[in-house]
């Protein structure tokens, strides 16, 4: 009788590993597809809130208020909605991987509280500069200020992600003053000079006349700080990061990725010709290119860790069944974005007007 149930326990057993392994491979890995879908909602917000950032940013070089009523109008449309890609990137890192968000938020306290403060005093600035009786020059300097404060404060994050985050057993390990470092600061210097660009050329694209021009002239500067820059960092980071070197300079690695810096350089000079043929179009769609190539070559340098150099996207990942359930709203949610992104930039095609808004080309 012992013999029996001892039989039959053992089999009970072997059915439910049996059970187990079928569900484990029932289940699908989409840690790849919501790293995916992290890096998208991050890239869409930097190339979209990139250049009304950067609009807001270029009223501390431009005086003329007229000119300033019309530099606010080409971002009017657009500007909230262009944050929503925030939102989504945030809120993917806490509930797709929480473990990278537990230790990413300390280190980078400070920078995202800045940043979320400068992004609120850039939005009441919007509503309140046009309110009669209001402090217009006061409400444009909040604008300028807001997205300057915000643009350093995202440098600095995004520099934190290249040197690095200390962690031991599973926890962060440094402090929260640990981005007052050489190399966060200057990406945070960089990324100033990088939305420039995009707002000159995004005012290039949209407004004619003199202060075109003026745009013309202060993007044909920001594109010369913003290549060395990349120069600067393309240089820097595998002389401190002994992985990254390897990753970019080890064979076939080499051949793989030397693209990215020679297109960079093709863009580069092609968007120096397209200013100086006074093309409008050519040069915003250069920038976007140039930070498109920087945020391929800041994903390949990364590429497996969301925590550099520790933890990897299958270490800092929910549940599976987690990122199922996450993935059925965001399925029907990210094609509805990506629909009216489309539909809006559409809508708001054409050139701004200081009397008659936008007009369609």
């Amino acid at each position: 009788m012992e013999s029996a149930e001892t039989v039959e326990t053992v089999r009970m057993a072997d059915m439910a590993e049996i059970e187990t392994e079928s569900t484990a491979m029932q289940q699908l890995d989409l840690v790849p597809l919501w790293a995916g879908i992290l890096a998208l909602g991050v890239l869409m917000y930097v190339l979209l809130d990139g250049f009304d950032l950067g609009v807001g940013m270029l009223l501390l070089l431009r005086r003329d208020e007229a000119d300033r009523d019309l530099m606010i109008g080409s971002v009017a449309p657009v500007w909230d909605f262009n944050e929503t890609w925030l939102v989504l990137g945030g809120t993917a890192l806490l509930a797709a991987f929480p473990v990278a968000f537990a230790i990413i938020v300390p280190a980078v306290y400070f920078p995202v509280g800045a940043m979320l403060l400068g992004l609120l005093f850039r939005g009441v600035a919007f509503e309140f500069r046009d309110i009669p009786g209001s402090h217009k020059h006061a409400w444009n300097g909040a604008f300028a200020y807001g997205s300057l404060v915000a643009t350093f404060a995202q440098g600095i994050v995004a520099g934190m992600f290249v040197h690095g985050f200390p962690v031991i057993n599973g926890e962060y390990a440094g402090t929260s003053w640990d981005w007052v470092a050489p190399f966060p600061l200057v990406i945070g210097v960089g990324l100033i000079a990088g939305y420039v660009l995009l707002g000159a050329t995004w005012l290039v694209l949209k407004t004619d006349g003199e202060l075109q021009d003026w745009a013309r002239r202060v993007a044909s500067r920001a594109v010369i700080a913003v290549f060395a820059f990349i120069v600067v960092v393309s240089i820097w980071t595998p002389l401190t990061a002994a992985r990254i070197a390897a990753r970019w300079f080890s064979w076939p690695n080499l051949l793989f990725f030397s693209p990215v810096p020679l297109l960079t350089v093709v863009l580069a000079v092609l968007l120096v010709w397209a200013l100086r043929a006074r093309r409008d179009a050519l040069p915003f769609l250069c920038s976007i290119g140039l930070f498109f190539l920087s945020f391929s070559g800041l994903v390949i340098s990364l590429w497996p860790y969301v925590v550099p150099p520790s933890i990897t996207w299958h270490d800092a990942a929910a549940a599976p069944m987690s990122h199922e359930f996450l993935m059925i709203g965001t399925a029907f949610l990210l094609p509805v974005l990506m629909l009216y992104v489309c539909w809006s930039y559409w809508v708001f095609r054409g050139k701004v007007r200081g009397d008659t808004g936008y007009g369609h080309m």
